[in-house]
């Protein structure tokens, strides 16, 4: 494997939230797995290098869905007529049920794994189901791939069938016995998985906060998605002042914990603050917020606070594992809140989408989601000649079309300096 080669090609990526850096006809080197540089012209040192010349195609940073469940991936499209807590129900539950049976989940998770391979995510935190050994092969058919992601084994011992229910003590000993069992995999990582508080006993987030601070790993949730949801974690947690605090309460809210928490679409002013204070990414979700009915999240109002926010597919919840129609879905659902809840503030532009999928997500995972020197190498290769049209167009313009026309699958794709095709 080449560990310094340069791809050559139309450079865009968002170094500042808002602002597009754009480099036409230049080299993007990597040196080692991560960025060495944008350049017109390749410096002396790097002459002679391999260089993978891809004309006039687009070359974006890799992006990054930071909320998606993989055991859900088999029903995408299915039950959107309905709110999230009959949907959980009658939708998600009995599927993830079926990953008990290993050949089930094995026959699922390739066809989850080969449709996140061909796209342009190449980073994920992801939802596994309460299962530990499809977790652990999930991870395993992650990491042949060459994904860099964080998974989950959900966690869930209240508020769910019997059939998709540990006890407290199994839960955590079975959270253990996997974190143990996960140290392994070169690209995929661990990352701690409550669903969400009514489906987890007080004993049991305790004990996963014990279990975070002896791993050192970080966690993913769901916080205030839906108004049913939030009046009954009040009901589960009286002692809370908001539905942030019943995560807090057992450190599992960001500070010492990297944290995401999904959605977020009606934090009040109080669980904003504790989640910038606490540096909490917010998964902002779009699609699956308007296909169970949850809301409008006010993006706009977060990036305007200087939260940590990032794109999630949620799939199933969202029907498309593309992170450009996540892209669309926001900037969309920014104009209706803009129009119809709060004409203060602005929708979202294209760049900022960009960010949020590129650097803002990314974050999550380190220096990743730039062409900045020192980032991670990731990148996809789009070709846009496949949307004819008879404009000419600018970079700015080329970007905004594969936003909003293209079918989201990349011709060429690296990650962590690796080509995976």
């Amino acid at each position: 494997m080449q560990t310094t080669f340069a791809l050559k090609g139309n450079l865009v990526y968002t170094p500042v939230c808002g602002e597009l850096a754009q480099h036409p006809n230049s080299y993007l080197v990597c040196e080692n797995g991560t960025v060495a540089g944008v350049f017109d012209v390749l410096p002396e040192r790097y002459r002679g290098i391999p260089v993978e010349d891809y004309g006039d195609k687009l070359i974006l940073p890799g992006f990054v869905d930071l909320h998606v469940h993989a055991g859900q991936y088999a029903y995408r499209g299915l039950g959107m007529d309905m709110e999230l807590l009959d949907w959980l129900e009658q939708n998600a539950f009995p599927e993830e049920s079926r990953f008990a049976e290993e050949t089930y989940a094995e026959a699922a998770y390739r066809i989850f794994v080969d449709a996140l391979l061909h796209s342009t995510t190449t980073r994920a935190s992801i939802f596994a189901t309460l299962h530990r050994p499809a977790t652990l092969r999930l991870m395993q058919l992650l990491d042949q791939a060459g994904l860099p992601c964080y998974v989950g084994k959900v966690n869930m011992d209240r508020n769910s069938p019997d059939y998709l229910r540990e006890t407290t003590e199994q839960s955590l000993a079975e959270t253990r016995r996997w974190l143990e069992e996960s140290s392994d995999f070169r690209l995929v990582h661990p990352i701690l998985t409550p669903r969400f508080t009514p489906s987890c006993t007080d004993a049991l987030m305790a004990g996963l906060g014990r279990l975070q601070r002896e791993f050192g790993v970080p966690m993913q949730s769901h916080l205030s998605e839906n108004l049913s949801e939030i009046a009954w974690v009040q009901e589960l947690c009286p002692g809370t002042r908001f539905y942030g605090e019943a995560y807090a309460q057992f450190g599992l809210f960001g500070g010492d914990c990297p944290t995401v928490m999904a959605h977020c679409v009606w934090s009040g002013e109080e669980e904003r603050a504790l989640i910038k204070e606490n540096g909490v990414f917010i998964a902002h979700c779009p699609q699956s917020n308007m296909n169970v009915s949850s809301g409008i999240a006010p993006v706009k109002q977060y990036l305007q606070e200087g939260q940590k926010v990032g794109l999630g597919s949620d799939v199933a919840g969202g029907a498309h594992l593309s992170i450009l129609r996540a892209m669309t879905d926001a900037i969309q659902c920014s104009k209706l809140r803009w129009r119809l809840v709060d004409q203060d503030t602005p929708a979202l532009t294209v760049p900022e989408a960009l960010y949020m999928a590129t650097k803002g997500g990314g974050a999550f995972f380190g220096k990743v989601g730039s062409f900045e020197p020192g980032y991670e190498f990731d990148a996809v290769v789009m070709d846009d000649s496949t949307l004819p049209t008879t404009r000419t167009c600018t970079l700015t313009e080329r970007l905004e079309r594969i936003v909003y026309l293209s079918d989201g699958r990349p011709c060429a794709k690296y990650a962590a300096g690796r080509k995976l095709f």
